[in-house]
């Protein structure tokens, strides 16, 4: 079987390059696949290769058969490298360009997308996490992000939330990382929260391949609620979620797609927690990767 060949533009965002490459290794689950990573063209080289149809240094790459990129600064490279080489280009997250444009466009369904032939609704962004078949119901990840545009922060209200957390179980060990978001003011506030089974490890001391680790052990996580992106890597890996709660600043498309995954029993949420004490893990897989690259093989590659 010849591979597929895949240019992947790269805008080197670490989010970004999570969701590309998330793809690109389910895809290369089902059958052989030659990545290329490219970074994308400057705008005023990208709309010239768009109109005249030449791609730079085209002929010492192989000509692709998808092109995937995520981030606004793909885009128009994206569809200047099929305008001069060919190929398809699927998108990743809502593109700043008309939906019409792109082949295949892959939004999460909390973006509201269209109903059209060339969209797929997905459960949040895509990430590079695996399945794991070594989690531990005895460790424990916990992911602290900080204020976003759509929740703000409260140090000693995520303190007594991890506290409670920390003492319900005696038998679990916990890790905690905190996110370039978090307030310096948080680690000094959760000095407060003595517990010999809570391990801390900022986010300066972590690598890029440390959460996936952990992500692999942990047979339980809890994630604040302004963390979306670790939560479906979370969920992901397989372990049962817990959504901590975090002061709303509105009602947006990211609150009501964490109350939907709740309502459809993926994640708990800290205050449903709180009556039983209880995670659930989820009934099935959560692979958005694997779904979506199925349906690129199965509509292009059968």
């Amino acid at each position: 079987m010849m591979p597929l060949v895949v240019w992947r533009l790269s805008d080197g965002k670490a989010g970004h390059d999570s969701q590309s490459h998330g793809l690109i290794n389910a895809l290369a689950a089902l059958r052989p696949v030659n990545c290329v990573t490219l970074a994308p063209l400057p705008w005023p080289t990208a709309l010239s290769t768009l109109l005249c149809r030449r791609w730079p240094e085209a002929g010492a790459l192989p000509a692709p058969d998808l092109l995937i990129g995520a981030g606004h600064r793909t885009h128009l490279s994206l569809l200047a490298a099929r305008c001069a080489c060919g190929g398809r280009i699927i998108v990743l997250m809502r593109p700043s360009l008309p939906l019409r444009l792109f082949d295949l466009c892959l939004i999460p369904e909390h973006d509201a997308p269209p109903i059209r032939p060339n969209v797929l609704a997905t459960r949040g962004a895509l990430n590079r996490i695996l399945p794991s078949a070594t989690l531990n119901p005895d460790q424990g990840l916990i992911l602290i992000g900080g204020p976003s545009a759509h929740f703000g922060w409260n140090d000693a209200n995520v303190c007594r939330q991890i506290a409670a957390i920390t003492t319900a179980d005696p038998a679990i060990h916990w890790t905690l990382t905190t996110s370039r978001r978090t307030p310096s003011s948080f680690l000094e506030a959760l000095a407060g929260v003595s517990s010999p089974k809570l391990t801390v490890v900022p986010v300066a001391q972590t690598g890029p391949d440390w959460l996936p680790a952990q992500l692999a052990r942990a047979g339980q996580a809890w994630v604040s609620a302004d963390s979306v992106s670790m939560v479906y890597e979370a969920l992901s890996a397989g372990a049962a979620v817990g959504v901590l709660a975090a002061p709303q600043q509105h009602v947006s498309r990211i609150s009501r797609g964490l109350d939907r995954l709740a309502d459809d029993g993926w994640v708990t949420l800290f205050t449903d927690w709180q009556r039983n004490r209880q995670l659930r893990r989820p009934a099935q897989p959560f692979n958005e990767a694997e779904r979506c690259a199925r349906r690129i093989v199965e509509r292009w590659f059968a």
